[in-house]
């Protein structure tokens, strides 16, 4: 018999614009309404604190992390509401150079519980010349996240992560029921891959996911896909909140059934370790791959 407590998670969908006060205002009033739905865990979503592409407007308004309004406003926030916080993240200065993408697990006490830093930068070239190159702001960070819930373990990501399998892999055998996607994907990569991603990370690693993310089109004519998703651990998409506008989804969630999907089908188990034989090292996929010349 199952004896683990349920729990209300809520995604948040946000529309970040270019100044970090409304939006922690826009932030924080969505949260109230979660939290008043009966949320025991909320997330936000990506850069929930701003959405600048320009580089030097950015740094004006960057803070360092103990400086951060934004931070300490939502660790307020969850000790006032009494819930689980996860802030997908917000942008802060590192250094004069670069910033951080830094996710953060709040606990009801307002204590920080995680902080993770996004390791995958989104540096790419979309047709019709939308081109992104997060690298030249941010600092990628090196190290994964795993922290613990009243209701089982949490594995912090954030949004382009998603398309690296193996990070996933690694939380859930490390032992995580629970793994945070929160995005601002953009509106063409959403609609070819988004809902497809999240449910095969829940699908192979048997866990749920949970996905806020930006929506709509931003100050910085930046348009977002929105679609904050929770997927179960079977791959059923729990909660989905649409594409254009800001709200809140929410959705129950039984961890009982990261132990039943696991028993159904326990891929985690039989993962082997495997080397890798290479007839051809000069083979030219790999050159592709690799980058070589």
């Amino acid at each position: 018999m199952n004896t683990q407590p349920t729990f209300v998670a809520a995604m948040i969908q946000m529309r970040s614009g270019l100044l970090p006060e409304p939006n922690f205002e826009q932030g924080s009033r969505l949260i109230r309404e979660a939290a008043a739905q009966g949320a025991d865990f909320v997330q936000t979503p990506e850069v929930s604190n701003i959405m600048q592409a320009d580089r030097a407007a950015l740094f004006e308004h960057l803070r360092a992390e103990d400086d951060d309004r934004s931070l300490s406003g939502y660790r307020d926030l969850a000790r006032e509401l009494k819930i689980h916080l996860n802030v997908g993240s917000l942008a802060l200065r590192l250094t004069k150079e670069k910033a951080v993408n830094r996710s953060f697990l709040i606990g009801p006490s307002g204590d920080i519980l995680a902080r993770y830093d996004k390791i995958h930068m989104f540096d790419i070239d979309l047709d019709g010349g939308e081109s992104y190159r997060e690298s030249a702001n941010y600092q990628p960070g090196e190290t994964a996240a795993i922290a613990d819930l009243p209701w089982g373990r949490l594995g912090m990501t954030i949004c382009y992560d998603v398309r690296f399998p193996a990070l996933y892999r690694a939380l859930a055998e490390a032992g995580a029921s629970f793994l945070t996607v929160p995005a601002a994907f953009t509106r063409k990569t959403g609609e070819a891959h988004w809902h497809t991603l999240l449910r095969a990370r829940a699908i192979e690693n048997g866990c749920f996911v949970f996905a806020a993310a930006q929506a709509g089109m931003h100050e910085n004519n930046r348009e977002t896909f929105g679609h904050s998703l929770i997927v179960d651990p079977w791959g059923t998409v729990l909660a989905d909140a649409g594409g254009a506008e800001p709200g809140i989804v929410l959705a129950t969630i039984d961890p009982g059934k990261v132990l039943a999907v696991r028993k159904a089908v326990p891929s985690l188990q039989h993962g082997r370790r495997f080397s890798l034989a290479d007839h051809k090292p000069a083979s030219d996929h790999l050159h592709l791959v690799r980058g070589s010349a």
